[in-house]
């Protein structure tokens, strides 16, 4: 079983806060990380709502289902039991005003739905909770690595030389996914895709939102994960779908709410450069994309450059999320890019406006040229321009200028 990085992070959360909330896609392996803990580290009951008994109970009669559990609790897909959500709050500010120490750590709960898709839990749980979310596995956990490359980014702490990895890339876009398939064969892969996909856009979507047209919803995600790394045009996916602008825009923010989707935001400031500010969309599991397009990364890494370009950007968005989950400090995920084509594909800003970027190249080799947008960014950053580098395939760092960087894409497992 895989150790998962984000553990410490809600076991000290549990030891100030009254709730946490573990959100991310099904079978990320939420379950596994919560039972784990609560076993060990966390003593817990385990209470899950894919339990039809369960679920029913605890609809019936939400304060009484609540107050059965006289420890710490942890609810799995809380979501479907909104009717608890109001009584977390109850039951949260009076164990508060009875104890104040003893109301933290009293629940953890998981789900497969963005809390910002459960405004009544966010609303009622707010300044109670502590919010975090587990992606599928990553290629640092994957690697048992101790990797620190967000910090060598943020602090321009990189060595040149070579730096080699006994993991291919192409096996870490294919093992870097959900735990159940990280080491299935192909054919098994496709069966369980094509389940989990079926499964999640015909029930669980059905739990958070209702939906009129639900069997647009595969071709929206395929039509996303065609346009991986492309930027958002609302106007042109409704087109391609046959619905209007913003029932198209809600489908597509809804897919984001379920895990399925990340949207990585343009970086801008008030400067007089003209900015592109229109998002760009990912998905969040690399392997699902792949089979999405019907793609196999070993061979398009050979024989289809261009194609093989388009996933490797895309296992790096989903591994800087699956990173930034973990990171102190804090960092938010960009991209940019100037009216005039100029761009960086992801930028990372620090509370203090610090920024590092990153450009990526599906080759073996880097030249001057790759670094043009991470030089336009620096000149509009100025002294917050922190470190840019270029992830590439090849195995040596090599230093471009004091601050910019060649450096190999195993960096982010190593």
């Amino acid at each position: 079983m895989i150790p998962r990085r984000l553990s410490k992070a809600v076991l000290a959360a549990l030891q100030d806060t009254p709730a946490v909330y573990v959100a991310g896609p099904r079978q990320a392996g939420k379950s596994t990380l919560v039972l784990r803990l609560a076993k060990n580290d966390w003593p817990a009951d385990y209470v899950t709502f894919d339990e039809a008994g369960m679920l029913g109970a605890a609809e019936a009669n939400p304060q009484s289902f609540l107050q059965a559990w006289d420890g710490p609790l942890v609810l799995d897909e809380v979501q479907m039991a909104p009717g608890l959500f109001r009584t977390f709050k109850l039951l949260i500010d009076e164990a508060r005003y009875e104890n104040p120490a003893s109301a933290n750590g009293r629940y953890l709960l998981t789900g497969s739905s963005s809390i910002l898709a459960l405004p009544k839990l966010a609303d009622a749980l707010v300044g109670r909770i502590g919010v975090f979310t587990l992606y599928p596995l990553s290629a640092l956990e994957i690697s048992a690595g101790e990797g620190d490359f967000l910090s060598r980014l943020s602090e321009n702490r990189f060595i040149p030389g070579p730096l080699r990895s006994k993991h291919r890339l192409t096996d870490m876009i294919v093992k870097a996914t959900f735990p159940e398939i990280s080491h299935k064969g192909q054919s098994e892969r496709r069966k369980w895709f094509e389940d989990y996909v079926s499964t999640i856009l015909q029930r669980d979507v059905r739990q958070i939102a209702e939906i009129a047209k639900l069997g647009v919803l595969p071709n929206l995600l395929k039509l996303l994960a065609g346009r991986a790394g492309g930027l958002v045009n609302e106007a042109d996916i409704a087109r391609s779908l046959g619905l209007n602008a913003v029932t198209a825009k809600n489908y597509r923010i809804l897919l984001q709410m379920i895990f399925l989707t990340l949207d990585v935001t343009p970086w801008f400031r008030n400067v007089g450069k003209r900015l592109v500010k229109a998002p760009k969309c990912y998905l969040v599991d690399t392997s699902l994309l792949c089979h999405l397009l019907n793609i196999d990364p070993g061979h398009a890494a050979v024989h289809e450059p261009h194609v093989f370009g388009q996933v490797m950007e895309n296992f790096v968005a989903s591994e800087l999320a699956k990173q930034l989950t973990v990171f102190d400090p804090y960092a938010r995920l960009h991209h940019f890019r100037t009216s005039y084509g100029k761009e960086v594909d992801f930028v990372l800003e620090d509370p203090g406006g610090k920024i590092s970027a990153i450009e990526v190249k599906g080759r073996d080799a880097v030249t001057a040229a790759d670094f043009n947008g991470l030089r336009e960014l620096h000149s509009l950053a100025g002294r917050d321009f922190v470190c840019g580098v270029v992830l590439y395939r090849g195995n040596q760092t090599i230093p471009f200028d004091k601050n910019l960087w060649a450096v190999p894409v195993s960096a982010l497992w190593q």
